[in-house]
């Protein structure tokens, strides 16, 4: 970080994305002008905004800022020092815009977890070379402010690990699943109706919305370069009524769970359904609400819970960044140089955890025993075992919950394969892995 002194010119925004995000820091800045100047030293304004259409009501008066068209001529006016990119999406106009923002010396602001997922390394580089900027708090769990917790507070740490709720419409669509005994499609449904879904509702249930996040948060707690495709990633689209009450029955909860750690073998990331112990803080998270929890070898666990989207709260997370280069604060994007950072080693489930593993058998004669041996024979033990349901839920099929000894995820997947091959299987079996937290 480096402070420098440019606190007798005001610092000019152009702001390309006036949805509901881009209309909340047009609303802070009007309304709070002075305290911001109060804070930073330095006065923060709007020069210029873009967006698809001019003519829309917003619910704010725009007419004091020059209006562009296209967000890449945004980027290069000379009347802007920072460029706030609030468009979203990997590619198109996002990235160009903010490469053409780059280019031309301005600093970049932006929300855009996708662009920096897929493209982050790239861009720092960028950056980095012309001595400019990319911040992104509002990029990660909204409000909350993780990126400085991990860039800042945390740096004199050693991560352990990273792990966190990072999508609100999935830990909301479990909460529900369990309050009201409802199944997945019709919470699924009730979203779609009030708004929580992404205009591609796979980015939010099939996990990659949230893998997004937890690529970047990887990058900055581990030096690496921010890698999307070594995350494992698992949506909650197959989570069943029977999964969420025989984890409430041992004392779980399930969560759409990142975790990042390092480990001998590479870097394990993974966007997954997990249980939770359910008195845990994950465990106790309700509704649309995110939490990550940072694990450090001197600070030990902490936790950071707040809301993960929404105008205000990703509002304020966008003008922390702004108010930092106010300050004349400077950053690396990823907490080091992007050219000194280099590609981790994945690795897939490289640390041994216990597993639930849910399967409907047919009724025969010796079917448990089967999967037992099998689960023997591929080196994972029994840690509790439990037939559930009766004979008018299951007329033809018993239903059993296994949870295991810790063990890796090869070997339980090896243990599946054996177990379809005894023919006692009724259907495809489920296994999720417990986080202990």
């Amino acid at each position: 970080m480096t402070p420098t002194d440019k606190s007798q010119s005001p610092l000019r925004l152009g702001i390309a994305g006036l949805g509901t995000v881009g209309i909340g820091v047009v609303k802070i800045i009007d309304k709070k002008a002075a305290l911001l100047e109060a804070r930073t030293g330095r006065k923060v304004v709007i020069t210029a905004v873009s967006a698809r259409s001019k003519d829309k009501d917003r619910g704010v008066d725009l007419s004091a800022y020059a209006w562009e068209s296209d967000p890449v001529a945004l980027a290069k006016r000379d009347d802007i020092d920072v460029f706030v990119e609030l468009m979203g999406g990997a590619d198109g106009p996002a990235k160009d815009a903010t490469q053409a923002a780059i280019a031309s010396g301005k600093d970049v602001v932006t929300a855009n977890k996708a662009m920096l997922a897929l493209h982050g390394q790239e861009l720092a580089e960028a950056a980095e070379a012309r001595d400019l900027v990319i911040r992104f708090e509002a990029a990660v769990a909204g409000g909350i402010p993780v990126v400085k917790s991990l860039t800042e507070g945390l740096a004199g740490n050693e991560i352990k690990r990273v792990m966190g709720v990072m999508n609100g419409t999935c830990n909301y669509i479990l909460t529900r699943m369990e309050e009201t005994r409802q199944p997945y499609g019709v919470l699924f449904d009730e979203c779609a109706k009030l708004g929580y879904l992404e205009a591609d509702p796979t980015l939010d249930v099939g996990g990659i919305d949230a893998g997004h996040k937890l690529a970047l948060l990887a990058a900055i707690a581990y030096g690496t370069q921010v890698d999307f495709d070594a995350i494992t990633i698992e949506g909650i689209q197959d989570i069943t009524l029977d999964d969420i009450e025989q984890a409430s029955e041992l004392g779980y909860k399930i969560k759409l769970l990142g975790v990042a750690q390092m480990s001998a073998r590479g870097l394990e990331q993974r966007m997954t359904p997990c249980l939770v112990p359910a008195t845990s803080p994950l465990g106790q998270l309700a509704g649309g609400t995110n939490m990550v929890v940072l694990e450090g070898d001197d600070v030990g666990q902490i936790v950071l819970r707040g809301a993960g989207a929404g105008e205000g709260p990703t509002a304020s997370a966008v003008l922390s960044d702004i108010c930092d280069i106010a300050r004349g604060i400077r950053m690396a994007t990823f907490g080091q140089n992007a050219s000194a950072l280099v590609a981790a080693k994945p690795a897939i489930a490289a640390i041994p955890a216990p597993y639930y593993l849910r399967l409907e058998l047919e009724d025969k004669p010796g079917a448990l025993a089967k999967v037992a041996f099998a689960l023997g024979d591929a080196g994972v033990s029994i840690d509790q075992m439990r037939q559930y349901g009766n004979d008018d839920q299951y007329p033809d099929t018993s239903p059993v919950v296994i949870v295991t000894d810790a063990c890796m995820r090869s070997s339980l997947d090896l243990a599946i394969e054996a177990a379809r091959k005894t023919g006692v299987l009724a259907s495809d079996p489920v296994a999720i892995r417990i986080e202990e937290v």
